[in-house]
């Protein structure tokens, strides 16, 4: 079932243990009849006796609710939201100074074009691992996106970027993927790109301050709005299922924040 949804491997086996522990800790009860009063138990124990975090209930809530609506259906169990994966809070924006210091320190040909092409299209990390040369059109100045369960969606391509890419094709010679790891054919590890952009990220003083790849992708999102872009069409780049996912940009916006007017101060006769 999971498979056939496009689940990644990851989540396939995440979901599998999640319930095998959720059933362990209620060996009493057969699977039919565990309801969410059983679950909610069951997150207050994990959280009580093994302290853990908000992204594990978060985890725990989302396998629950996966088996209980597609493989044994049940009603009376809790929505995976109750356990959000995180607080409501704003996430982390480069200015658009910090986005050139950032790539200016960077000598490394392969490392600068990944790093420009996370500010340049609003790539997620692992769309930006497994990206394909035959995702790139320079024509038509995009690029094919094989999003999350195999949605796919084209974003920019930014001219001032080709020749580098270029350059960099000719000197590195990828097979497949256009930014392969240490085997050649295999893409770039996800966990050898965190790990470069965070070295340049501290680099330049934001080391430690939640800045990571994936704010590239938020500055992307941000300042396509600053630039006038409407939202719809940036909830499109960025392949968010829904509109609500995108508006969190609406109140990152930079330039319109500063010259923001009070609608008093408008008025040509005010008083004055």
């Amino acid at each position: 079932m999971l498979t056939a949804k496009h689940y990644s491997p990851r989540t396939i086996r995440n979901y599998i243990q999640e319930m095998r522990f959720l059933f362990a800790h209620h060996c009493d009860l057969l699977p039919q009849c565990i309801v969410s009063k059983d679950i909610i138990a069951y997150i207050n124990f994990i959280v009580k006796e093994h302290g853990v975090g908000r992204e594990k209930c978060h985890q725990v809530a989302q396998s629950c609710s996966f088996f209980f609506k597609h493989v044994l259906p049940s009603p009376f169990v809790i929505p995976s939201q109750f356990y959000p994966r995180k607080e409501n809070k704003l996430p982390q924006v480069f200015n658009k100074d910090q986005v050139k210091q950032l790539i200016s320190v960077i000598t490394n040909l392969k490392h600068r074009l990944v790093i420009s092409l996370f500010y340049g299209t609003g790539l997620r990390m692992n769309e930006m691992a497994n990206l394909k040369i035959c995702d790139i059109d320079s024509k038509a100045f995009q690029v094919k996106v094989i999003g999350k369960r195999r949605k796919d969606r084209f974003t920019i391509l930014p001219k001032h970027l080709l020749d580098d890419m270029r350059k960099y094709y000719r000197l590195q010679k990828p097979q497949t993927y256009l930014f392969e790891g240490q085997t050649k054919g295999k893409p770039m590890h996800t966990r050898s790109i965190q790990h470069f952009v965070q070295q340049y990220v501290t680099k330049i003083g934001l080391g430690g301050k939640d800045y990571s790849a994936h704010t590239l992708r938020h500055s992307f999102a941000t300042h396509l709005l600053d630039a006038g872009v409407d939202i719809h069409t940036i909830k499109e780049l960025l392949g968010h299922n829904n509109i609500s996912t995108t508006m969190v940009y609406l109140h990152l916006q930079q330039s319109k924040r500063a010259v923001l007017i009070s609608p008093f101060d408008s008025l040509e006769n005010n008083g004055q």
